[in-house]
């Protein structure tokens, strides 16, 4: 068993591989603490997977090289390459060296300061464009919100071996990482670090892609949907007993034409209440005829262990 297992998703990042590989090695021989790092590669469209066989042939010991058949997500990516690490502490960075590789050590630090299961590495500014950070905040109030979450973290964190074994029983399509870890411990710590302007290509995250996750998010870890149908539609009935209500009584008494406006108002409201919860539904059983057909989170198609 190694000191650090470095689990790095890659997409499309030909041009970093080389410098934030050297960039670790040169950090875990200062630090004299042994290493291995394992990069997956999300089924790339360059030549990043050329680059990381090149890497692994020039260090064979220190490298782990995977390849998806598909693109699975970031979060999927990360687990497949849990499922290769020994380290006692794994920590996860993303390919494209907006999170410096000399900010493991504050990671590191933190972690052992607070003795904590899992540190994170969270930004005062990040170098995103607005959508994308927007976007961003979105996600995190999607979690703190509807799932009690923290609200805050990031892909830059150390987790420590046991909980990624947990972690791992979790073979589901869909999952989201943040979200597992904190049913498993509290001992949660943060540690501000640099977050840098990307050098090379977007990122892969687009606005739609985040709002798909936050969606995704809603749906797997809440059932708040289903509630809002419930208590939606309690309120809408009593509203609509109240109107009915209303309308006999002027129509009784005093003898007032209740009127086309009002019935095709009514049948308008009752009907966009009735397609919202359809909608809902649908959403759920979408997502759960995914979970019965055991669609795989990851599928290796070469393997350089």
């Amino acid at each position: 068993m190694v000191d650090f297992s470095v689990v790095v998703p890659v997409h499309n990042s030909e041009k970093t591989l080389v410098e934030l590989f050297e960039r670790l090695s040169k950090l875990f021989d200062d630090l004299n603490s042994s290493f291995e790092v394992i990069f997956v590669d999300d089924s790339s469209d360059d030549s990043s997977w050329f680059v990381l066989k090149n890497l692994k042939n020039s260090y064979p010991k220190l490298i782990k090289a995977i390849k998806l058949n598909k693109n699975f997500g970031q979060h999927n990516a990360t687990m497949c390459g849990f499922t290769f690490a020994h380290g006692k502490k794994i920590i996860t960075i993303d390919d494209d060296l907006q999170n410096p590789p000399e900010e493991v050590e504050k990671l590191i630090n933190a972690n052992s300061k607070y003795k904590s299961d899992v540190t994170y590495g969270i930004y005062s500014k990040k170098q995103h464009d607005f959508a994308r950070n927007l976007m961003s905040r979105g996600v995190k109030a999607t979690n703190r919100v509807f799932m009690k979450g923290m609200g805050k973290g990031s892909s830059f964190r150390i987790i420590d071996a046991e909980i990624v074994k947990k972690l791992l029983k979790h073979n589901i399509t869909f999952i989201f990482i943040d979200e597992v870890i904190q049913w498993y411990t509290k001992k949660i710590s943060f540690v501000n670090v640099v977050h840098q302007k990307r050098k090379y290509n977007k990122s892969g995250y687009s606005s739609l892609k985040l709002f798909r996750l936050a969606s995704d998010l809603t749906y797997f870890y809440t059932n708040i949907p289903l509630k809002v149908m419930v208590y939606g539609g309690m309120t809408i009935s009593f509203l609509s007993f109240i109107l009915a209500l209303k309308y006999i009584i002027q129509k009784l008494f005093y003898d007032v034409p209740l009127g086309y406006t009002s019935v095709i108002v009514t049948i308008l409201f009752s009907t966009s209440i009735i397609v919202f919860s359809l909608g809902v539904i649908g959403g759920y059983l979408s997502r759960a005829q995914v979970v019965q057909n055991k669609k795989p989170q990851f599928h290796i198609e070469e393997l350089l262990d």
